[in-house]
């Protein structure tokens, strides 16, 4: 093995790009919990596993850029990780009717943004133009990351803090709120490489 392939291996099996792994292992695992809606402790082994993916989340970024072991494995893993986890948990929550009626909406716009910026983020990717996070659009993830952590707890949560739906649905609102709003800055920040000159 080369010198250049072994550190290739290296920082590819990195602390950061393993959290991110991680992450993505995680997924299955929560929506396999949140399959018994009515099983309050798969809600809360469920919501466990949510949190560790959520700070996994802020800490493979935050280790990476300190310990300065980016990669463009862990670029690419990092937001596919995030909108696989948002995705799954949304889906399941619509599912077991957890979010519902008006509130199907605040989801739909929050998994259209989703698709919709990763095509942006992937055009613009051939491109080679980078398109950076704002800190709207971090503000728009915790507050989604905390919007889906009540209403994982769901009923269960009702029983610690009555209202832990309620709760949950406003985030979600707020969240889907800034969802557009940085959806939209993503699209404008973009459009100029969209269209033909």
């Amino acid at each position: 093995m080369t010198v250049n392939a072994a550190r290739s291996r290296a920082r590819t099996w990195n602390l950061p790009n393993i959290l991110t792994f991680g992450r993505v292992l995680i997924v299955p695992a929560v929506v396999a919990c949140l399959f018994w809606p009515d099983e309050y402790s798969l809600r809360w082994t469920a919501l466990g596993l949510f949190t560790v993916a959520a700070v996994t989340d802020f800490f493979d970024g935050y280790l990476a850029r300190i310990w300065d072991q980016q990669s463009a494995l862990g670029r690419m893993l990092d937001p596919i990780a995030d909108k696989l986890l948002v995705s799954a948990v949304l889906m399941i929550l619509v599912a077991d009717g957890t979010i519902k009626s008006w509130s199907l909406w605040a989801a739909i716009v929050i998994l259209c943004r989703e698709i919709l910026v990763s095509g942006l983020r992937e055009f613009l990717a051939d491109l080679k133009v980078p398109v950076p996070v704002s800190a709207v659009a971090k503000w728009k993830t915790t507050v989604q990351l905390v919007a889906l952590g009540f209403l994982i707890a769901g009923r269960a949560g009702e029983l610690v803090l009555p209202g832990t739906v309620h709760i949950g649905l406003f985030l979600l609102w707020i969240s889907a709120l800034l969802t557009l709003y940085t959806g939209f800055d993503y699209f404008k920040a973009g459009l100029k490489y969209v269209v033909d000159e």
